[in-house]
């Protein structure tokens, strides 16, 4: 996530837009779209229709269709969203955006080439805090409403695997579940958590 944007911002409140969670954000030729607030997922999906979670972002994070060559793409938001948008010829230091969506792509790659979704789902849970949690009495809580679903799809697993594991890591001490899908990750027990 970028901190500090080094992107212009608009004093101009009619290239800012709203949207409601798991709508989609259009996908602009010639323009990206900076997350104002709220978490968005790129995506794409197989002939069969598997989908294939490309990359999750948050507030500063640039995102758009001139950022990758895959097709199909589409941008949905996770949750509410405001976004505004920035014509591709605004964007001076565009390499710092490739660089944000190399990493990320690099991050999630190595998550997903654990060999056990309980490593994978580990991984991702600890990335997601560093990502988009927050610090709280009983270690770092995850405040995205991701479903099984979505968990599922991040790591190219099953909806039944990821709630069998989140059950298997919740007893184990590692996690704690939360109402509106969200998750606590006990930071201290992580650390030496080894399969």
């Amino acid at each position: 996530m970028l901190s500090s944007s080094p992107f212009p911002t608009s004093s101009s409140e009619n290239t800012r837009k709203y949207f409601k969670s798991r709508s989609l954000l259009p996908l602009k030729k010639n323009s990206l779209w900076r997350i104002e607030t709220g978490v968005v997922r790129n995506m794409t999906w197989h002939e069969d229709g598997t989908l294939v979670m490309l990359g999750v972002w948050g507030t500063g994070d640039i995102v758009g269709r001139a950022l990758s060559r895959v097709e199909p793409y589409q941008i949905e938001c996770l949750t509410t969203v405001e976004a505004t948008i920035i014509p591709l010829e605004d964007l001076y230091p565009l390499t710092e955006v490739l660089i944000a969506h190399i990493e990320q792509a690099e991050e999630l790659m190595v998550i997903r080439s654990y060999k056990t979704v309980e490593m994978m789902l580990m991984k991702l849970l600890c990335w997601l805090v560093k990502k988009f949690g927050r610090e709280v009495e009983t270690g770092h809580l995850i405040d995205l409403r991701l479903t099984h679903q979505d968990i599922a799809e991040m790591l190219n697993s099953t909806r039944v695997t990821i709630t069998r594991v989140l059950i298997d890591l919740e007893e184990q001490g590692l996690i704690q579940r939360l109402p509106l899908h969200r998750i606590v990750l006990k930071e201290e027990d992580v650390w030496h958590y080894e399969i």
